[in-house]
Parts: structure tokens; sequence; C-alpha cells
């Protein structure tokens, strides 16, 4: 039987503090400045973490790891040092497309950038070729601090395979539902501190923290960060696309019942 709109907040509400207690903050997104993220957040379209690893490893030794270094390279060596991640060719046209926007916009400045209202913000990230709703909210949350909920890949298999939603969900509808699911968690009693929950970590998958991971934030995105964050380690982890692994998985207890699991 389907869950309501209700108990569907709950659920997702209950999802955080299980992971939580046992985890604490994953300490995501593995990266050492803002830039990087947003490198990262038009890389991994369409790849593995692991390839956008490797093109990152070479934009970094090549210096181009900046708006000056994307805006500076040519065309042609900028595709070349991303071919790991795929589709580098398109990938390496829409950076050059955010670097000119950031310097037309904001006068090259990404502090600037991120100084605006979220929503505001994100309709001009969306205006931009290549970006969709989640390659700017991950944007937004892990570069710009915002509170600003990612939906992936990971979120959907999860609550699919949890009879919460489909894979073909809307965007904006499960973006929504997360951020009324975790709201409890930042008013009365039990409302979480900005910056609090580095004391543990997943030893499984979560990687090790960067200084991205402990940027300053308010403690709305600080949920989301961590939220987000586990979800991924879920999805890298358990939940496998292939066969996944429930019966070693934190949130085995909401499975719905034997035998109705999509795989």
């Amino acid at each position: 039987m389907r869950l309501n709109t209700l108990s569907k907040e709950k659920q997702l509400l209950a999802y955080y503090k299980t992971l939580h207690r046992a985890w604490g903050s994953p300490q995501w997104w593995p990266a050492r400045t803002r830039f990087e993220v947003i490198v990262g957040a038009y890389l991994t379209q369409n790849t593995s973490w692991n390839n956008v690893e490797k093109a990152i490893r070479n934009l970094r030794r090549a210096k181009c790891l900046s708006l000056a270094g994307v805006r500076n390279i040519a065309l042609s060596d900028l595709e070349s040092l991303i071919r790991p991640a795929g589709y580098f060719r398109q990938k390496a046209e829409r950076l050059k497309i955010f670097v000119a926007f950031v310097e037309e916009t904001y006068g090259g400045s990404l502090s600037r950038m991120f100084r605006q209202p979220t929503a505001y913000l994100r309709q001009q990230l969306l205006s931009l070729k290549g970006i969709g709703p989640e390659t700017a909210d991950a944007i937004l949350l892990y570069a710009g601090q915002h509170a600003s909920f990612v939906i992936d890949a990971y979120t959907r298999r999860i609550l699919e395979r949890h009879q919460i939603s489909s894979m073909t969900a809307d965007y904006e509808e499960l973006r929504t539902l997360w951020e009324r699911a975790l709201a409890p968690l930042v008013a009365g009693p039990g409302a979480v501190a900005a910056n609090q929950g580095f004391l543990r970590r997943s030893s499984d998958a979560a990687p090790g923290p960067s200084p991205m991971s402990r940027m300053k934030r308010s403690a709305l995105a600080q949920i989301y960060n961590d939220m987000h964050g586990m979800i991924v380690t879920i999805g890298k982890v358990y939940c496998l696309k292939g066969r996944p692994l429930c019966e070693e998985c934190p949130l085995k207890p909401f499975l719905p019942r034997p035998g109705t699991i999509p795989i």
C-alpha cells in the first residue's frame, strides 16, 4: 500500500535520524574549493565519480582548476584534460559558458554570485546551457552553502525501492517533499545546530573530510548536506543498481514487505 504524503515526510525524516545516529556527517562534497565543486557538478553528469576525479586531477596538474584557468585554456586543451569524464566536448563548452557567465554577470567573483538570493540564483543557473535542476542544486548547496536539496539517481532509486516514489517522479515534487520532511529539524526543541555531527562517519564509503565539507553554513544547509551525503553512501554501498544489499543496509527497517523491492 502506498504511503500518503504525510507519512512519506515522516519516513524521510526517520531516514535522516537513523543514518545520522549511525554515521554522523558523511562530510560530502569532496573538494578543496568552490570552483572545484562546480566543475565536479558539471563533470559528474552521465559518468561515475571515479572518472570525475581523474579529470579533476588533470585540471589540477595543468593549473586550470580555477575561473581564470578555464577562461584562458584553449577549448581543445580543456577537452583533452576532462576526457576521462566523458562527453568531454559538451562539458568543456559548458564550463566555458559558466565561466563567461560569472565574469560577465558578477565580475568574476563567485562570492558575489553566491550572495544572491537562492531562488534568484537558481533560476540564473538553470538558464545556462548544461545546467539542469540536479546540477544547479549541487552548485548551490555544496559550493554556495545555500539550502537547496539535491535529487540524484541514488535518491530516486532508494525512494522507488522503498515505494515512496518512482524513478520518473517530478524533480521539483521530490525536492519539495524532502525539504518539507527535513524542516522540523531546524524548528523546535529537536533543532540541529549548524556544522554539528562531524564526530562519526561510515567506515564503508564516506570520504575523509575535505575543505569544502567543513565550510560554515546554516543549520538547514548542513542538514541538506548531510542527508544527501548519506544518500550517496547508501547508494554506493548498499542500494546498488544491480543487486541491493538490503540485509546490511541501515535503512532495512523501512523497506516494504519482502518480494516487492524493484531490482
